[in-house]
């Protein structure tokens, strides 16, 4: 499970731990945190451990994995959640900064699932992989292109990683979600929470679990003929007219 430390990541780890399976938690500066929360798993009696990886250095992440199989066992589930988000329209953008998003934001994940997935084939029982996109691949928002272009791909690499690993009974998909409640989030982003609620059909921002519950049930044998697909979880706001 990448990017576990907080947020998102860390309610799926504690998801995937609570339906019994051992989390490795990836983590790159939340040390602390993330070591917090595989306590908290094995604390209620799960397993997990943290572990820190650079996802754009095949290095690192070969030692990450070479750690999680270790102590862990064969890895069955990759959740790529690590990710990047900066605001800046494109005029302003520095190339630096644009090369910066696609690499954390795609380089990382063709590099993490390239590696478990070379160890899935070599055992040959199958496995998923389940990649958190956002609505923004669908529509950008204003100083988030670079962001959207890179959850775009993300959502491609996704169908492109069904449509080559299918043969080895290796399910690829992905978890687009909306805006997710976090703290403060009203006091940084207040027009941003009010244009949300307003065009939410169901009334409220999502929460970690609302994600944690959706990646569960693509990593779980409930979807097991599901692969290549791009759930969103928004509360309905791309249901909404555009126009």
């Amino acid at each position: 499970m990448t990017g576990a430390s907080a947020g998102i990541g860390r309610g799926v780890a504690c998801r995937l731990a609570e339906a019994g399976a051992a989390v490795a938690l990836h983590y790159r500066g939340g040390k602390e945190s993330a070591l917090a929360a595989a306590q908290e798993i094995r604390d209620a009696g799960g397993k997990a451990i943290a572990v820190n990886a650079e996802l754009t250095d095949p290095a690192s992440v070969e030692e990450a994995v070479r750690l999680a199989t270790e102590q862990l066992g064969p890895i069955d589930i990759l959740v790529n959640n690590a990710a990047r988000q900066t605001h800046a329209g494109f005029e302003d953008m520095a190339l630096e900064e644009w090369r910066e998003m696609l690499a954390a934001n795609l380089d990382g994940v063709f590099i993490t699932t390239k590696l478990v997935t070379a160890q899935m084939i070599k055992r040959g029982v199958g496995g998923a992989v389940v990649n958190i996109a956002s609505i923004e691949g669908l529509q950008p928002a204003p100083t988030h292109g670079h962001y959207a272009v890179s959850k775009a791909g993300l959502i491609m690499f996704t169908r492109a990683a069904a449509l080559q690993f299918g043969r080895h009974n290796i399910r690829v998909n992905a978890v687009s979600p909306g805006v997710i409640y976090r703290d403060g989030i009203e006091a940084a982003w207040p027009e941003g929470v009010k244009r949300w609620m307003q065009a939410a059909p169901l009334g409220r921002m999502g929460e970690n679990e609302d994600v944690a519950d959706a990646v569960l049930f693509l990593a779980a044998p409930a979807s097991r003929w599901i692969t290549g697909a791009n759930l969103v979880v928004d509360g309905g706001v791309t249901a909404t007219p555009s126009f």
